[in-house]
């Protein structure tokens, strides 16, 4: 028997529901599904008795709460998760169930093996030894970035209503959003979430505890090139293809995602498409140091300069926009909030992995708001793609972990 009953049923059932957010939309959630599947939570969260259930038109996050049910007053905590998926295909998602995994076999996600998760590719795979995992079937992403997180903030709180003797004080969660496309928080309603500290709880593999995160800027490049007959180009032809290449190439081509680690920043072209006559592209910029980031703006800056004073001025408009900053800016005076993580992931045998996030989570802009919020993993490796997985043991230790850092939150207070 499963040591959350509902864990897993709960999971299954989330992640083969179509969430995907959209970067182009102007609504907040940004697709539909999002909308149907808050309303849908709703009701999860009132069948297992929390209280003051509600959807905010304005941000599209689900809160509810967790009444005390002792005397003393403690801090106030939160737990907070993001519905969306990422830029992948969501629909149609069919989990598989691999058992007892050994930790070296090739497991095939589709029937004829096109696509595999082979340990010699995704070393990351032999740490999950004699554990269950489940998978895609090669079709789709997983969701489990965060309808894991999703799953256990909820089996957390439907474990304390069910075992009333443990104690615990006001305990929050929100369900939120377009954390995909970096938008589900800008509107989130701190003063109304109303905790002490909180937690996202949207992180990878077991232990990892992270505070701190990229400083991240977006840049949209719009291109208007000069479209003529082939045969009558010379010296009239302005290619914006061609200025799409030359952008491209005057960037640092070894920093890039693919090339960079550890604290490494980076330019990352998300999309190009277009024509001779006009190309769109999109960047995303990131550097651990808020320094660091104002220059790799201003060198993006200086390269569309550049390309105007080759190809004529207003040819390429570039629009760059911050995004978020490194939450350790704030949570370096809040250590206390890691650590109570830290402090229950090693009460229960589990080695915390702090490390920086190459990345960042909505807890990047709630720190911000007055509400220190670090990211717990939540289970999810690989994620936005076919070879997505989680193992269920890992799933297990997350709601563990919050239920550990909730009797701990009681004791020191």
């Amino acid at each position: 028997m499963a040591k959350y009953e509902k864990l897993i049923p709960r999971f299954l059932e989330y992640v083969q529901t179509e969430t995907r957010s959209d970067e182009n939309a102007t609504t907040s959630p940004s697709t539909e599904t999002q909308v149907v599947f808050l309303h849908k939570l709703m009701g999860d969260l009132k069948e297992i008795g929390l209280s003051d259930v509600k959807y905010n038109e304005s941000n599209g996050y689900v809160t509810a709460l967790l009444p005390s049910n002792i005397d003393k007053k403690v801090p106030t905590m939160g737990f907070l998760s993001h519905i969306d998926t990422a830029d992948f295909n969501a629909k149609g998602v069919n989990p598989q169930i691999v058992e007892n995994y050994d930790g070296e076999s090739i497991i095939k996600l589709d029937a004829a093996g096109k696509f595999v998760l082979d340990p010699s590719e995704f070393p990351n795979m032999k740490n999950y030894k004699g554990q269950t995992l489940i998978t895609t079937d090669g079709s789709t992403l997983l969701g489990s970035d965060d309808k894991s997180g999703v799953a256990e903030v909820i089996t957390a709180m439907d474990y304390l209503i069910q075992h009333p003797e443990v104690k615990h004080g006001d305990i929050k969660i929100g369900l939120g959003p377009d954390e995909e496309i970096g938008t589900g928080a800008d509107h989130f309603d701190a003063k109304d979430f109303a905790t002490d500290f909180a937690y996202t709880m949207d992180g990878g593999p077991i232990g990892q505890l992270e505070y701190e995160t990229f400083n991240a800027a977006s840049m949209k490049v719009d291109i208007q090139g000069k479209n003529v007959h082939p045969s009558e180009a010379k010296d009239i032809m302005i290619n914006a293809l061609q200025i799409a290449v030359d952008i491209q190439n005057a960037f640092p081509q070894d920093e890039v995602p693919e090339k960079t680690d550890g604290r490494q920043g980076f330019y990352h072209l998300l999309s190009l498409d277009g024509t001779v006559d006009e190309a769109h592209m999109a960047y995303i910029i990131r550097d651990f140091e808020r320094d660091g980031l104002e220059t790799r703006k201003a060198l993006a800056a200086k390269v569309a300069e550049k390309m105007n004073a080759k190809y004529g001025e207003g040819r390429v408009v570039a629009t760059i926009k911050d995004q978020y900053y490194n939450m350790a800016e704030i949570l370096k005076d809040h250590m206390d909030v890691v650590n109570l993580a830290k402090d229950a992931m090693e009460a229960i045998d589990i080695k915390p992995l702090i490390e920086p996030v190459r990345g960042g989570t909505d807890g990047s802009k709630i720190s911000f708001m007055g509400i220190p919020t670090p990211n717990i993993f939540a289970g999810a490796e690989n994620m936005h793609g076919r070879y997505e997985f989680v193992s269920i043991e890992t799933m297990e230790k997350a709601v563990d972990t919050m239920l550990k850092m909730n009797d701990l939150n009681v004791e020191r207070n």
